[in-house]
């Protein structure tokens, strides 16, 4: 499948800029943070990300924006120069589907956003408490009982605190993400009450975190099987074996990793990693002599530590190495083929726009003193942005619009349209909707999938059961199904005429093929035709912002003109 004939819908393009907004943030402040080591900057950056989230959905409400955004800033991280990603990538998506699941529960309310906020934030917690287990093995939890116990020795007392160090921790990551629930619903609802501001987004000088490396790595599907073979085998010696065994097979593996992937020795070259080495082997030895009952054996304590230690290796370069054969350009060709075939085009919209949105990121400083005006100030600049984007295609499409009265002819006048384009050797999709005529009177309508010839039962008069009604008529989900896969925007090649039968009553309550029609005003088609009633022309072009439209009256010789317009946009755009 090629991505040149897959159109992005307007819910991905809104998805694409919160979420770029976001990565910008993580990017910018979070470089910020981590450089001058500032404690629980993984929380402040989770805080920062929610606010933008619940500010930007007083503005933009549809469903799924949130986790949408959420993949679009995970994805992106990869353009961090950080070469472990995988513990951050999942944290965002993480955080941005429990806040998607509260708003679902609760409602775009201050409950909803305020228990999604600290459901989000609560996340940093469980996840470093997983990484820990993953890291160093069912040793950890062992770890951690026995220096509750020694601690309890220590200070002689006989209470249950096992739980206490890790409630005490929640309740601060609750009330920390309540915080940032609130600062997000005060910048939305700033954002509303504000008139127009200046240009949020300015194109600015910035930079980009570049690696050059990855456009000249060589990737290998077989190396990828090869590095999840090896890693899984590691962490099975680990367990199963004595420790020369697993110390050398370690050694091995990651002198080959090395040599391959130089990013997974810089892991290792870091003084963090070999710091929390010593303090985990010496602790270890500590705790599990310590609490032993007769003869002290402190060569044991030391070599669960190590054998910690050695997991958390496997883990850490293992990651690694997976992290870079993942940017496989044929692993990103899956995407186009699964629910996610539109991302990597999100994706390329989110990469053309990280330089401007970093750009716009203020400084930490301006932040901290005043957060609810920096980040109004920030969301303010969406919509515009969005108009950006969208303004590109308007102006390269013609949208002829057809009206008529009903019954008036419309669908034969456009039935003669489709076969002059197709005797012209013009490709022509969409659908059209003969009338069902009955003793002279009108009982429903059929579909019709242009390009494929296949016809349904779309509407019938009252009487008849269907799934759903409009005004006297029933509505077949079948014929409505048909219909909205002919007119599936990502099926449509820019050069093909498409035609839209019939859009009226329903479209404008945002029903039938209104979806459809949002998603096809944000792409490159060159020529859409619009079939519409007499008198809802006007609630048409102003529904779906259609600037600059040729508007035609149903005549005699009307079918001439039209296929006469049609090909000369066709021309014009050749």
């Amino acid at each position: 499948m090629n991505n040149a004939n897959i159109r992005i819908t307007d819910k991905w393009i809104k998805a694409s800029i919160i979420g770029t907004i976001w990565a910008a943030s993580e990017i910018v402040l979070g470089s910020f943070l981590h450089n001058l080591k500032v404690p629980f900057s993984g929380n402040i950056l989770t805080g920062i990300g929610l606010t933008i989230l619940i500010s930007v959905s007083y503005i933009w409400n549809e469903k799924g924006l949130f986790w949408r955004a959420g993949v679009i800033c995970a994805l992106m991280k990869t353009l961090s120069p950080s070469a472990f990603i995988f513990g951050p990538m999942i944290a965002i998506f993480a955080e941005s589907a429990l806040l998607e699941a509260s708003v679902r529960i609760f409602g775009r309310t201050i409950p909803g956003y305020l228990v999604g906020s600290m459901l989000a934030m609560s996340w940093n917690l469980f996840q470093k408490a997983v990484n820990l287990i993953i890291f160093y093995g069912n040793n950890f939890i062992e770890l951690y009982t026995n220096l509750v116990r020694y601690a309890e020795k220590q200070l002689n007392t006989h209470f249950d605190i096992f739980w206490m160090p890790l409630i005490i921790l929640l309740v601060l990551y609750c009330a920390f993400g309540a915080l940032s629930g609130m600062v997000g619903i005060r910048a939305g609802r700033r954002t509303l009450r504000q008139p127009a501001m200046e240009k949020s987004f300015s194109q600015k000088d910035s930079r980009m975190p570049k690696n050059k490396s990855r456009q000249d790595f060589r990737y290998s599907l077989v190396w990828l099987a090869f590095d999840i073979v090896i890693m899984v085998s590691l962490l099975l010696l680990v367990s199963s074996t004595r420790w020369y065994i697993w110390t050398v097979s370690v050694t091995v593996a990651v002198v080959i990793w090395s040599l391959r992937y130089d990013r997974a020795v810089r892991q290792l070259s870091k003084p963090r990693f070999w710091v929390f080495f010593v303090l985990i082997t010496m602790i270890s030895a500590l705790v599990f002599t310590s609490v032993q009952p007769g003869e002290k054996d402190y060569m044991g304590g030391f070599m669960i530590g190590i054998e910690m230690n050695f997991r958390a290796i496997i883990i850490i370069v293992g990651f690694t190495v997976l992290g870079t054969e993942l940017y496989n350009p044929k692993i990103r060709e899956l995407f186009l083929k699964t629910y996610f075939r539109q991302l990597p085009l999100a994706l390329e919209m989110s990469t053309a726009s990280l330089p401007l949105m970093i750009s716009s990121i203020p400084d930490f400083k301006s932040l901290v003193r005043d957060p609810v005006t920096v980040l109004s100030r920030l969301i303010a600049g969406v919509e515009e942005r969005l108009s950006e984007i969208k303004g590109d295609n308007r102006e390269n499409r013609m949208v002829i619009i057809l009206s008529g009265e009903i019954a008036g002819g419309k669908t034969t006048c456009i039935m003669n349209v489709i076969k002059s384009l197709k005797d012209a050797g013009i490709k022509v999709r969409g659908v059209f909707a003969p009338r069902i005529v009955e003793n002279g009177l009108t009982v429903g309508y059929d579909i019709v999938d242009i390009l494929e010839g296949t016809r349904e039962r779309f509407m019938r008069i009252d009487g008849i059961e269907g799934d759903d009604t409009v005004g006297r008529f029933s509505i077949f989900g079948p014929g409505l199904k048909l219909g909205l896969d002919a007119l599936e925007t990502m099926k449509i090649s820019p050069e093909e005429v498409l035609i839209i039968d019939e859009v009226g009553p329903m479209e404008l309550q945002g029903r039938g093929w209104a979806e459809r029609i949002s998603e096809i005003m944000n792409s490159n088609i060159h020529c859409v035709i619009m079939v519409v009633r007499r008198g809802l022309e006007e609630k048409v072009k102003e529904k779906w912002n259609i600037t600059g439209s040729l508007s035609v009256e149903l005549s005699a010789d009307v079918s001439a003109d039209i296929t006469g317009l049609v090909m000369t946009c066709l021309k014009r755009k050749v």
